[in-house]
């Protein structure tokens, strides 16, 4: 059996392929940049419409098949952006009626969890899922997602592509940031922990401050960012492990793709008798693969869902 996902929720139009058993045959994606400014959501939708048959051409390539080794499509239903929500699902729509698949509309949060799951092999892990948009603490009891903690603002993938904007880094800044950063030194910046939870925008509006006032350079401010922003997330991750006993950490979206940020959880794992997992580069962002898992997973409880763009983990 294998199953086809799309991912559409942001900035990455995205077609990945998988059997029953999450073993990836095919990953492909495109994804919407811009030197000047972040996303705007009508050029991402325009976007994703111009490279879809594209992707997913290349996507049969790599696994050598066809529509007729397809038994599911699934879709990224929320959360999102609402225009390139409802272009990857027309898109999917059309593929469904042309070639009689039963589609499936999946949670893009769950999906970035449970591609990391298997992938890794584990039982019972405590998520750390640091993206765009979230910045999420969240365990899996009697098969419900429960969020113990988050950002109280923004997310931290968002942060750091709003200080991009602001330095001329481009988007997406995540990769020039953390090459920047290790050109720098470190500054004194706000520090956000509130219990479980997380805030940024303090942080975003000190950095954006000093680079206007050029009280301090661009690498120094990456450098300090990630320093502050990351041990922010590994002091309330170990709480919550403190809090659950979990013995394994898995670190999951876009955002994990830091190895610095991976270097601090190993060593608080380590510290702590625990392990840490990732996953990799390849299923880090935001891609197809992870949604044809997630629709496998829950293809006899969802459907055609249509969009939900502010569809959370815990509502599913």
């Amino acid at each position: 059996m294998y199953i086809l996902g799309v991912e559409s929720t942001a900035h990455t139009f995205g077609v990945g392929i998988v059997d029953h058993k999450g073993n990836v045959v095919a990953n492909d994606k495109d994804s919407y940049t811009s030197p000047d400014v972040g996303m705007i959501p009508d050029q991402v939708a325009e976007h994703h419409k111009t490279v879809a048959q594209t992707i997913l051409k290349q996507a049969f390539t790599q696994a050598k098949l066809s529509w007729k080794d397809i038994s599911l499509i699934a879709y990224s239903a929320g959360p999102g952006l609402d225009p390139a929500l409802w272009t990857g699902y027309h898109i999917v729509k059309a593929w469904s009626q042309e070639h009689k698949k039963p589609i499936v509309g999946v949670n893009h949060c769950c999906a970035h969890l449970s591609i990391g799951k298997v992938y890794n092999k584990l039982k019972d892990p405590i998520y750390l899922y640091v993206s765009g948009v979230n910045t999420q603490i969240i365990i899996q009891e009697s098969g419900k997602y429960h969020v113990l903690g988050e950002t109280l603002d923004i997310g931290l993938g968002n942060m750091l592509d709003k200080f991009g904007r602001i330095a001329g880094l481009g988007f997406p800044a995540g990769p020039k940031i953390e090459q920047l950063s290790k050109q720098g030194k470190f500054i004194e910046l706000p520090y956000i922990v509130k219990g479980m939870d997380v805030s940024f925008s303090g942080i975003l509006t000190k950095i954006q401050q000093l680079y206007e006032q050029k009280k301090a350079t661009t690498q120094d401010l990456c450098h300090s960012v990630q320093e502050i922003c990351f041990a922010m997330c590994t002091e309330v991750v170990e709480r919550g492990m403190a809090n659950t006993n979990k013995k394994e950490l898995l670190l999951v979206g876009g955002v994990g793709a830091n190895q610095r940020f991976c270097e601090m959880l190993s060593v608080m794992c380590k510290e702590r008798g625990a392990k840490f997992y990732k996953v990799p580069l390849d299923l880090a962002g935001d891609q197809g693969a992870m949604i044809a898992w997630e629709g496998y997973l829950r293809r006899k409880t969802h459907g055609d869902e249509e969009v939900k763009p502010h569809w959370r983990a815990d509502e599913v």
